[in-house]
């Protein structure tokens, strides 16, 4: 297992220099006031202590995150990217179980930097050290810069890069370049573990010291040969001329070469060779890896997770100290359940509801094709708001194909902050006015579309992500699902 250097000004070979006592005594507060914090919100039921932890934690020592990096020798895994980052990582952290390591990591989903303290704070002891073998972090994309400098990863993984918040992250090339700029910072110990499918996030290493892992499908499954109307990145990244596709898997991820400057995607890695639905649901996938042929289920349904699986696969790869057993990966794999609100299923009362987090274009669009595919009509919650986290600018919805979900659909409450704008999206969409309500109010929303479905037919709620969290908090009080930290 790779480790890196532990603190900044120690060089090769040499221990870190220890801190002044001053700053030991305010490291220890830190990390007792973070503790502490922790245990008050889950016994009250306020958060989990996910994120608030590493809020008082930083007021008190700005420095705790790196001192705990510092004290600890645990291989560090960061997953970023637009979609996909909780699943991959659910999905990575049973692949290290089945390996018989130890796992701390922000599973909850808080991935900003307060929530990654507080995780590292949860893994740490008094003395800041972690007992982990793994510290396993999501991260929001505008914070991995942030994150990088004190939390130095051994794997860092990109997922994709899709048009998201834009009010937040600027465009697709604004992002690129950040995330560029944080991997050519990685030392040659460290891994750069890249889908070499989506064409932005393979031009990623481009002259970085750190070694790159890419990862992809290669199988020949029915795909098309054109991007979809809301695909992003579909300029060559080097000459901007239009990439040719020989196939098109998802929004603009595929197998894709320049006619013009003959750039292409890169030699994969990790690539899916045969995708086969699984009788159970999800998928069956063959994987060629450089450590042999391995055959996985998935038990998560679309090509995305099969993405998710392949990303998580290479990580593994590239940072567990033991070769992975196919039979075991197999086995931890099939066992990973959805995580909250990624097509979630919930028992509410007597109605059955499927809880969706969409958030852009092909998060949405992707949710939709397999909502479409199940049967019976659809009665549906669509909630957004347009809080810092969720992004103000709507313009999105767009570019979701709301008019495939028109034909099928039975009943619609909007709700949240922006719910007559989602309404009036709808209405061009084609929606039915009459069976349209605009609540926004969530607890009232969700109590009325409970009331809309007969027996025999479900709910289902695609919503940002604060008026998720809202809805599923309403049904957390009545008793239908568990806190989110605890899943």
């Amino acid at each position: 297992m790779r480790t890196m250097n532990k603190a900044l000004d120690a060089g090769p070979g040499q221990r870190p220099m220890p801190m002044p006592l001053a700053e030991q005594a305010r490291f220890a507060l830190a990390l007792t006031a973070g503790k502490t914090a922790a245990a008050a919100a889950r016994i009250l039921g306020v958060g989990g202590g996910t994120s608030l932890p590493g809020s008082i934690a930083r007021r008190i020592d700005p420095q705790v995150l790196q001192k705990v990096a510092d004290a600890s020798d645990v291989c560090k895994i960061f997953v970023t990217g637009s979609n996909g980052k909780t699943t991959t990582c659910r999905m990575l952290a049973a692949l290290a179980h089945a390996g018989g390591l130890s796992v701390t990591q922000n599973r909850s989903g808080s991935n900003l930097l307060q929530g990654v303290i507080s995780t590292a704070l949860r893994g740490a002891d008094l003395r800041g050290r972690m007992d982990a073998q793994l510290l396993l972090l999501e991260v929001d994309e505008g914070t991995v810069g942030r994150v990088i400098p004190e939390l130095r990863p051994d794997t860092f993984a990109v997922t994709n890069i899709f048009r998201d918040q834009l009010d937040r992250f600027g465009e697709l090339y604004s992002m690129a370049r950040q995330l560029q700029s944080v991997i050519d910072v990685l030392p040659g110990s460290a891994t750069a573990v890249l889908n070499g499918d989506d064409p932005l996030v393979a031009s990623l290493a481009a002259g970085a010291t750190a070694r790159s892992m890419f990862y992809g499908i290669q199988a020949d499954h029915a795909g098309e040969q054109v991007p979809e109307h809301a695909a992003d990145t579909i300029r060559c990244v080097r000459c901007q001329h239009e990439l040719s596709y020989r196939v098109v898997h998802l929004s603009h991820l595929g197998d894709y070469s320049c006619p013009e400057c003959g750039h292409a995607r890169p030699a994969l890695d990790v690539a899916v060779t045969a995708i086969h639905p699984s009788p159970q649901g999800g998928s069956d996938i063959a994987v060629q890896t450089p450590a042999g042929d391995i055959e996985l289920r998935v038990p998560l349904p679309g090509l995305h997770n099969v993405y998710n699986a392949a990303a998580a696969l290479t990580c593994a790869l590239a940072s567990f100290p033991r070769p992975i057993d196919p039979a075991l990966a197999r086995r931890a794999l099939a066992g990973v359940r959805p995580a909250f609100g990624r097509l979630e299923q919930i028992q509410a009362g007597e109605h059955q509801v499927t809880l969706a987090f969409v958030k852009n274009p092909t998060s949405y669009n992707t949710t939709l094709r397999e909502v479409l595919h199940r049967p019976g009509r659809k009665h549906v919650v669509a909630a957004h708001s347009n809080t810092v986290v969720d992004g103000e600018d709507f313009a999105w919805l767009w570019d979701v194909d709301l008019e495939q979900l028109v034909p099928q659909l039975a009943s619609l409450t909007v709700s949240g902050t922006r719910a007559e704008e989602v309404a009036l999206r709808f209405k061009y969409a084609g929606a039915d006015p009459s069976v349209t309500q605009v609540i926004p109010d969530r607890a009232a929303a969700l109590q009325t579309a409970l009331r809309k479905p007969p027996p025999g037919e479900d709910l289902y709620i695609f919503a940002g992500y604060t008026p998720m969290r809202e809805l599923r908090g309403v049904m957390q009080r009545q008793g239908w699902v568990r806190p989110s930290w605890e899943e």
